[in-house]
């Protein structure tokens, strides 16, 4: 008999691919198999309980106002659940921006060759980011916002602009069609795309340096300013009468004390993934653009920040899926975010197991779309 050929397969119960696929089918089919007996289980004993399982509650009547919020008892519960999901983002988004603003400054704060300056971003660093953000939330409200804010016919106030009490913090607001001036500023924010690539190709061409970010912000601002006029929009600005506030638009206190508690928690976790991201550039980095006498803020702006970035955007990202993620916390202080709206929905009778799989299906949906445009960033800040 011939000896069999070296390059003949072996037969499929003895190939490895063949072996490793079954193996992975079988984990998958024992995963669905427990979660088809989890959901049984969920569906007999919620009939004998004589509690449903579908979504209909969505459409019955959600019994409960928001502070701040026009939603009347009589709409549906769907209505409630939009409102929670809005104020997420709200305090979401508003709070990404803060946080990543505030943690850069912190992290180059860090390695700052001012000592009292690095030492104070230092403490704050290993304090905050040391304590557990439940209690930061809880301490923001209660200590800073309820106690440490005047009355409000002591409320402080900054040339009509700003009015802070304890019943929250009014700025001004603009006043006529909302979505004609969020039209202007997308219009704007891409000519100030268009402008700094424009300083770009002047500097390149001429050597000038090039002040890409003065003028797109210079040209951003001028073109929102003339398109809100244009369209009609105006600014309403606080005014104290007696006890009562008119004009702008405020800020709850709930709102504030989450926010800043958001910010302030997450700006350290930034702070340090900016640090290590910029100790990971090469020390050549630093001297090269010593030599070429920049200034310090010219090479943190145009040679260091650039390349740190690129590693520090993956874990930036982490901290903003954990902030979207923990604005749910708001609950403990009666924020009417998703959470705290799906738990008060289920204590006015909506079925909790379809209630908190809606409120995780949201959440998975929001921290996708943060992953996606994260990813977005990553790959465009890649050196190709």
């Amino acid at each position: 008999m011939a000896p069999r050929e070296l390059d003949d397969k072996p037969p499929f119960w003895r190939d490895v691919k063949v072996l490793a696929w079954v193996f992975q089918l079988v984990i998958l089919a024992l995963v669905l198999a427990f979660l088809a007996y989890l959901a049984n289980n969920v569906r007999v004993n919620s009939a004998d309980l004589g509690i449903p399982v579908g979504f209909e509650f969505l459409d019955q009547p959600s019994s409960f106002t928001i502070p701040g919020n026009d939603l009347r008892e009589s709409q549906p519960v769907r209505d409630a659940l939009v409102e929670g999901a809005l104020n997420t983002l709200r305090v979401s988004i508003v709070g990404i921006v803060l946080a990543t603003v505030l943690g850069i400054l912190i992290g180059i704060g860090r390695l700052s060759g001012n000592w009292l300056l690095s030492q104070i971003t230092r403490v704050y660093v290993e304090v905050v980011r040391n304590v557990p953000l439940l209690g930061l939330v809880i301490f923001a409200y209660l200590a800073l916002v309820l106690a440490a804010m005047p009355r409000i016919e002591d409320a402080w106030q900054l040339d009509s602009l700003v009015t802070v009490s304890n019943r929250g913090l009014v700025v001004p607001w603009l006043t006529g069609p909302g979505l004609a001036f969020l039209g202007v500023v997308v219009l704007a924010f891409v000519v100030g795309v268009l402008v700094a690539g424009w300083r770009q190709r002047v500097a390149a061409r001429t050597g000038q340096p090039p002040r890409d970010l003065l003028w797109a912000v210079a040209s951003f601002v001028v073109l929102v300013l003339v398109g809100a006029a244009l369209v009609g929009n105006g600014l309403s600005f606080p005014s104290l009468e007696g006890d009562q506030i008119e004009g702008g638009i405020i800020m709850q206190p709930e709102y504030f004390a989450l926010l800043l508690a958001l910010v302030i928690y997450t700006a350290s976790h930034i702070a340090e993934i900016v640090r290590g991201s910029i100790q990971a550039v090469p020390r050549g980095q630093f001297e090269a653009s010593s030599a070429l006498a920049f200034s310090g803020a010219q090479r943190m702006r145009y040679i260091i920040l650039p390349q740190a970035l690129r590693i520090a955007v993956p874990p930036i990202g982490n901290q903003y899926l954990n902030l979207m993620k923990n604005s749910s916390l708001g609950f403990a202080i009666s924020f009417f975010e998703l959470t705290k709206v799906a738990s008060t929905s289920i204590g006015n009778r909506s079925p909790a197991v379809p209630t908190y799989l809606l409120l995780m299906a949201i959440y998975l949906v929001f921290s996708l779309i943060i992953s996606a445009l994260v990813n977005t960033v990553n790959r465009r800040m890649q050196v190709e």
